[in-house]
């Protein structure tokens, strides 16, 4: 019976709905997360009759055919602009707009991220600002962003669009003439997601482009002592896990009723 099988592709796919959903979840309280999104598809269809007649042979202007279920067809991320949360950290960093703070990989490529929350970490010539993992920030100029170990970082500071600037002997803050990376892309949903609130540019999200470099860029804003909160909504969250499970539930009751129609034919008697 097509009914079985249409009724078990909904519930495969509203269980992953549900995982998706629990990931969310999970991730609410994750700095700079985004909420992802499902997108279902339908199956192929079946043709009962191509053309149908009425009870007087007349030509109808539809035909029949019967879809076979449904599938995934995508988990897209909703790049929607986070709340901004105040912090005491000299060296976190929040991002309005449609940048992506720029990474370097321990494999040595570049990895983009909405998280903000950064360190200032002690190497052997100096220091290194770095992500809580220990992986460096890069500048715009794809550079780790690195200072000598002469550098009193407790007198660095940062205006709205990343520079860094060093207060100097006379009280003031000068610019060191590096700016912290921050790179946006055409198609960020395209992005591969590494794990750890790192993306990967792909070829679906197209080349980065770097703040800066490319005039044709609005400029994102860096705040400095803020983070960007997750974008869930828990109450939205909860919602759709309501309709997830009842849209699960009735799937799983077709495959019942499936089930006593297949057994009431095998009882039938000649």
């Amino acid at each position: 019976m097509r009914s079985l099988w249409t009724a078990a592709s909904g519930m495969k796919s509203q269980q992953t709905a549900m995982d998706n959903i629990s990931n969310n979840l999970a991730n609410i309280n994750t700095t700079g997360y985004k909420k992802e999104r499902l997108e279902f598809q339908s199956l192929l269809y079946q043709t009962i009759q191509k053309e149908t007649t009425d009870h007087e042979g007349n030509a109808k202007p539809i035909g029949a055919q019967v879809g076979l279920g449904v599938k995934v067809a995508a988990i897209s991320t909703e790049f929607e602009q986070g709340e901004f949360t105040a912090t005491e950290g000299a060296f976190d960093f929040a991002i309005q707009g449609k940048g992506f703070f720029m990474i370097q990989m321990p494999d040595g490529s570049t990895g983009y991220t909405r998280n903000g929350h950064f360190t200032m970490s002690v190497t052997e010539s100096g220091y290194q600002l770095s992500t809580a993992e220990g992986y460096a920030v890069l500048d715009s100029e794809g550079n780790p962003i690195t200072f000598d170990e002469t550098t009193d970082v407790a007198k660095l500071s940062f205006d709205n669009y990343g520079r860094i600037m060093l207060r100097g002997a006379d009280g003031n803050a000068h610019l060191t003439g590096v700016t912290i990376g921050a790179a946006q892309f055409n198609n960020p949903a395209g992005l591969n997601k590494l794990g750890d609130s790192y993306f990967q540019a792909t070829a679906a999200s197209g080349e980065a482009r770097i703040e800066g470099q490319d005039t044709a860029l609005t400029l994102s804003v860096i705040k400095n002592k803020y983070l960007e909160a997750s974008s869930v909504q828990a109450v939205d969250e909860m919602v759709d896990m309501i309709v997830t499970q009842r849209a699960y539930e009735m799937n799983s009751k077709a495959i019942t009723a499936s089930d006593e129609m297949l057994q009431q034919a095998n009882n039938l008697r000649s």
